[in-house]
């Protein structure tokens, strides 16, 4: 649908025209100066016109978008289409009747792992010595997968031009076959929740595709690692325990853990894509450690379940939130 002009944009637009006032002023001159009164004047005309300008962006957005809208036209197509003949729905929208529709099939609910589910499970096979991965399917993953299974190679080169730099080279018809097998043995596995394209229906596709059977999996979303942290589990997970941290950033995220007095044994660095598996495998068996932290793009799904099948550890895919906090936009908790 059209994007609506938000309140945010709005302030920023405000911010921008102080900045502008600001500037004006020390610019100085009889040309650029203002007096109060012009300054009242152009302030009173600047809102005047951007709260018409405002209201107007709004309605084209909410009711001109939404009429130019593939996605509302097609899902009010298909309700009308499911209706009877000479039947109507008055007074209840799109929304209102989907919703109704999913309360009703929540017989075929699926329940995904929550954080608090999921961190107390992870907390106790640290306090156990039980061996625990939990690895995540993302896009990239899952066009992996979808190599000549679901996909040709010319719609996954298409459609993940980014692979490359995850870690896998299309065709890479080895790297499908790990991951497909990594996701049978995880101990437990994300997934996205959306329902889009190369996201939740591609997920199942990929499944059924490698004969897996999704109710033998342990489901979870794929952000639970953002999830895990903002449930506080992080230094609940990493406290007391001889961490190892595997990935191009691991250096970086290793001491930033150390400065919270946590016990970072090594970092395993860099990581080149799966093709590097067996070689990071071999260097990590070298190491005693009781957790690892695994941010090595697509290999991590592999090496965090290959750490606790092979080594019987806990290894935790933990993706991109090494980056954000490495940045400080997630600092440690």
């Amino acid at each position: 649908m059209a994007r609506l002009i938000s309140g945010r944009t709005k302030r920023k637009w405000v911010v921008k025209r102080k900045g502008l006032l600001r500037r004006g002023r020390r610019q100085g001159g009889k040309s650029n100066t203002l007096s109060t009164s012009q300054h009242g004047a152009y302030n009173d005309g600047y809102n005047s016109g951007f709260d018409k300008g405002h209201a107007e962006g709004y309605r084209q957005g909410k009711y001109d978008g939404e009429a130019q809208s593939g996605w509302r036209d097609g899902i009010e197509g298909m309700i009308d289409s499911m209706t009877p003949a000479y039947e109507i729905m008055p007074e209840l929208s799109a929304e209102q009747i989907i919703e109704a529709g999913i309360e009703h099939l929540r017989g075929h609910f699926r329940h995904l792992l929550t954080p608090e589910e999921l961190g107390g499970q992870i907390v106790h096979a640290l306090n156990t010595r039980t061996p625990m991965s939990v690895v995540r399917l993302g896009d990239g993953e899952l066009l992996t997968l979808a190599q000549g299974s679901v996909l040709s190679i010319a719609q996954v080169q298409e459609q993940g031009s980014f692979l490359g730099y995850a870690g896998v080279t299309v065709p890479d018809y080895e790297a499908r076959d790990q991951l497909a097998d990594s996701v049978r043995k995880a101990t437990v596995v994300g997934i996205p929740k959306l329902r889009v394209r190369n996201y939740q229906p591609l997920a199942f596709e990929v499944f059924r595709a490698h004969a897996i059977n999704h109710r033998h999996l342990n489901l979870t979303d794929s952000l639970i690692n953002y999830y895990l942290y903002q449930a506080g589990f992080l230094s609940r997970i990493v406290t007391g325990r001889r961490v190892l941290i595997v990935g191009t950033l691991a250096d970086q995220l290793g001491d930033l853990l150390r400065t919270h007095g946590v016990h970072v044994v090594t970092a395993v660095s860099p990581v080149h894509g799966v093709a590097d598996v067996a070689r990071v495998m071999g260097e990590i068996g070298a190491h005693e450690f009781d957790l690892a932290l695994v941010a090595a793009g697509i290999a991590a799904v592999i090496v965090s379940q290959r750490i606790a099948s092979d080594l019987g550890k806990v290894a935790i895919d933990f993706g991109h939130l090494a980056n954000s906090m490495i940045k400080g936009e997630a600092p440690f908790k």
